[in-house]
């Protein structure tokens, strides 16, 4: 080794000790008679000491001639320093420097290689190589590192094997896009990279590997947001022999080994909630659990409740629903915060056409938006149905069901994150169970399958597939994490006659299904056991333990919103020479 210690395990017992250090050059501090140099590696920092009269003229010489992120080799002793840093895990200390050598020069860097950059973005994600070196970024790689360790530790300890699945795999029609890979040996013919291992990992289970776990890259053709990339990872987990409990205390004990270990929280038992229930209450099937204002109904389908109707207020007696929440606190809220709600509503993103509100005040008085149509004795009894209190401020929408209760979400998530409800360093774990098993697609007019066409129906809504498939409910979970899906699963079609149902109701003809999924078909009339599993998005995991909205900064070298690497460049043409030997012609621009 080139170095005897690292720039960040130095402390005050190793006075007196020769070293070697090597790293990037942070900063030089010249003084005239006494130059500092503080120099980093991904372990830390650590200040070399050059003092005139003390230092060979020739070090100084040296010295004063570094740049930033000059490669560097110091040697000298460890000293106690006069002015200690407390801040800094090495700041009792410093080196006085008997020797320097330059190993590689540098440019100076686009942006500042600190903690707090001037660097955009895209300017980062250009020389990501460089944002790699900043210490918040650093930290995200370590954080992902000790998560994978933790998880492989916990999967190890209940006896899952770990096992590796095909990257080159066939395409299928349900689900995303693929990216598809054209086979030079077979022209004309192309495989696809994996959405996930499903086929796979249940093929395992058949085989007998009654417990499988895969840390595994995954791919999706689909436009990009925050917590999306076109490859991603996940904790992909398969169990024979098992029912939906096994599974949810199985992976529940994961997430809280995780917590305990990654983040030294112990958290909660995670309760669990029906889907029907998230919607009737949130408006979200991934339900932000760490605050209430849970959803209220004025005039509404699940309750048999009508406080609005017949005081000819047109927008409410058109309405399918009107539903509200409850700002608590917020009756004070002037009348230009009360406008900015309404237009956040209105965003063409929301859709809303117009939000209601009803101040409760602390003198007990109630006054509202639609005083016009309703009296206080009116507006009285929608406190009551709110349960509101004196200073609480009822926010209300209307309209069709299903529209007003996705823009109320919406609502509520913003007023969560203004009084700020949404704290990112705490924690609030739910299970959503019993999702539909199959959604209408009005435009090709057919039934998809919510999930994917593996997902098990519960047994007892089975008969509901002839007569009202719309009711039938999944044997599916989903883990949700501050209102992120992190995971989702669900019990599987063990039996080939029920699969090959599954598929004709899902407009499969038994050729397509054959041609698709014949390997799996065959495979479950050879003995397959009831198996069930579960993925987790690995990279949104780490992005709710870190704190973060955004998946990138916890992916080495991440692609940007248009799915391209700006650093490498790519995606990219391929010569002339390439395509014909692939035989792919390409549409000239």
């Amino acid at each position: 080794m080139l170095r005897t210690h690292t720039c960040g395990e130095i402390r005050i017992e190793h006075v007196n000790t020769q070293v070697i250090l090597c790293g990037w050059v942070q900063r030089i501090r010249d003084k005239g008679g006494l130059i500092w140099i503080d120099l980093r590696d991904r372990y830390g920092l650590t200040q070399l000491l050059l003092e005139e009269g003390q230092t060979d003229p020739a070090i100084i010489e040296t010295a004063r001639s570094l740049g930033r992120e000059f490669v560097v080799k110091a040697t000298g002793e460890v000293i106690e320093r006069k002015s200690k840093n407390p801040n800094l895990p090495t700041g009792d200390i410093e080196v006085r420097l008997q020797g320097l050598e330059v190993l590689n020069p540098a440019k100076l860097p686009p942006f500042l290689i600190e903690d707090e950059t001037d660097g955009g973005d895209d300017l980062r994600m250009k020389y990501r190589y460089l944002d790699l070196r900043r210490n918040p970024v650093r930290r995200n790689l370590e954080l992902r590192h000790k998560m994978a360790q933790q998880t492989r530790i916990y999967m190890d300890g209940q006896d899952f094997i770990e096992v590796e699945t095909p990257v080159l795999i066939k395409s299928t029609p349900e689900g995303a896009r693929d990216f598809v890979v054209p086979s030079r040996m077979n022209p004309g013919e192309f495989y696809a990279l994996p959405q996930s291992p499903q086929t796979f990992k249940q093929l395992l289970m058949v085989s007998g590997f009654d417990r499988y776990y895969q840390i595994v890259k995954c791919f999706r053709d689909e436009d990009l947001r925050a917590d999306r990339q076109p490859e991603f990872t996940q904790i992909d987990c398969e169990m024979s022999f098992i029912t939906q409990e096994d599974i949810l205390q199985m992976f529940e004990g994961l997430v809280r080994h995780l917590f305990k270990t990654v983040k030294g929280i112990d958290l909660a038992e995670v309760p669990r909630m029906t889907y029907a229930d998230a919607m009737r209450l949130y408006g979200s099937d991934k339900p932000d659990t760490r605050f209430g204002m849970e959803f209220v109904e004025l005039k509404g389908a699940f309750d048999t409740v009508d406080l609005t109707s017949g005081k000819n207020f047109v927008v409410f007696d058109s309405a399918e629903l009107v539903i509200g929440i409850n700002a608590k606190g917020c009756a004070e809220y002037t009348r230009k915060q009360i406008d900015e709600l309404t237009e956040y509503v209105k965003r063409p993103q929301i859709g809303a056409k117009g939000l209601i509100y009803v101040r409760y005040n602390t003198d007990g008085t109630v006054k509202s938006s639609v005083d016009k149509f309703y009296s206080e004795d009116d507006l009285k009894q929608w406190v009551v149905q709110f349960q509101a209190e004196p200073g609480d401020l009822l926010l209300i929408m209307a309209g069709d069901a299903a529209k007003a209760r996705k823009q109320l979400n919406e609502l509520r998530l913003e007023m969560g994150t203004r009084l700020g409800l949404r704290d990112p360093n705490q924690f609030s774990a739910l299970w959503v169970l019993d999702f539909p098993l199959l959604e209408w697609g009005e435009d090709e007019n057919r039934w998809f399958a919510m999930h994917h066409p593996f997902t098990s129906p519960k047994p007892e809504d089975i008969p509901l597939l002839e007569t009202n498939p719309g009711h039938v409910r999944a044997n599916a979970y989903d883990m949700v994490i501050n209102g992120t899906e992190v995971g989702g699963g669900s019990i599987r079609i063990f039996q080939r006659e029920l699969q090959s149902k599954m598929f004709d109701f899902l407009g499969f003809t038994p050729e397509e299904a054959k041609a698709q999924f014949g390997f799996l078909l065959d495979a479950f009339e050879y003995g397959a056991p009831p198996h069930g599993g579960i993925a987790f998005g690995f990279d949104r995991l780490c992005s709710i333990f870190g704190g973060a909205d955004s998946i990138r900064d916890f992916i080495a070298f991440p692609k940007n919103n248009s799915g391209r690497d700006v650093m490498i460049d790519s995606p990219a043409t391929i010569s002339p020479a390439q395509l014909d030997e692939l035989q792919i012609a390409v549409a000239k621009k």
